[in-house]
């Protein structure tokens, strides 16, 4: 999760959010060269003191300065859609989970097994749970297992909300009347926050989303425990 003074993007808990990680420093890495070039060469036209009265045309310098950009889009536009690609891949997945929005929670489903079903209201934070966290804490949480693959439906009730969960690098809309999917890998035990990213109403900020990963066997013991 984010903390204080915190300005770069969460650690990652999955491959697809490391991938993203990467193309942002790669991207990055471009957009300063790039501030530097033209940073030096405005500079250099506001100080030097050379004058040409019969410069009409220069087409190679024109040339040079359509195909430079051209290559440098080229440069981010083929990793962006590699990645664009890989968020949409789905192979196998192990788990199912249906999420659902609504003003102003979540419900949450587990497909492939029997009556596994819940709600998940924010915490009130007040003196008598003080070591929760505010604004982020539920009362259900989200056990899903980590290393394998995870399949997440999403939809809604009422309005448009948003799935999100940064340190996965997931973000999917919830359309009422649309089931929406995207797939999980989580490559570490933790505890994962995310946020409804989608304007919903006056509660937007009191839906939180919160999951806990865990390894498989203790998973098993979680869904056969669940009552």
């Amino acid at each position: 999760m984010a903390t204080w003074s915190n300005f770069n993007l969460q650690n990652s808990a999955s491959p697809l959010m490391e991938q993203i990680i990467f193309f942002h420093d790669h991207t990055l890495v471009i957009l300063i060269m790039i501030t530097i070039l033209v940073g030096y060469l405005m500079m250099n036209l506001f100080f030097n003191k050379y004058i040409n009265r019969f410069l009409l045309e220069g087409q190679m310098i024109e040339l040079i300065w359509t195909i430079i950009p051209t290559i440098t889009l080229i440069f981010i536009a083929l990793p962006s859609l590699r990645l664009l690609y890989l968020l949409d891949e789905l192979n196998n997945p192990l788990i199912t989970l249906k999420s659902i929005g609504h003003q102003w929670y979540w419900s949450y489903e587990y497909s492939d097994f029997n009556n596994v079903e819940f709600d998940s209201y924010m915490i009130n934070y007040n003196q008598s749970n003080i070591n929760s966290f505010r604004l982020l804490d539920v009362d259900n949480r989200i056990i899903l297992p980590m290393n394998n693959q995870i399949r997440v439906m999403v939809t809604a009730t009422d309005v448009i909300h948003s799935w999100t969960v940064p340190s996965l690098g997931v973000k999917i809309d919830a359309n009422p009347g649309r089931l929406n999917q995207i797939n999980l890998f989580i490559n570490r035990p933790g505890i994962f926050f995310g946020q409804c990213s989608e304007i919903c109403g006056a509660n937007h900020s009191f839906m939180p989303i919160m999951i806990e990963s865990i390894s498989i066997k203790n998973f098993i013991n979680w869904i056969n425990n669940y009552s």
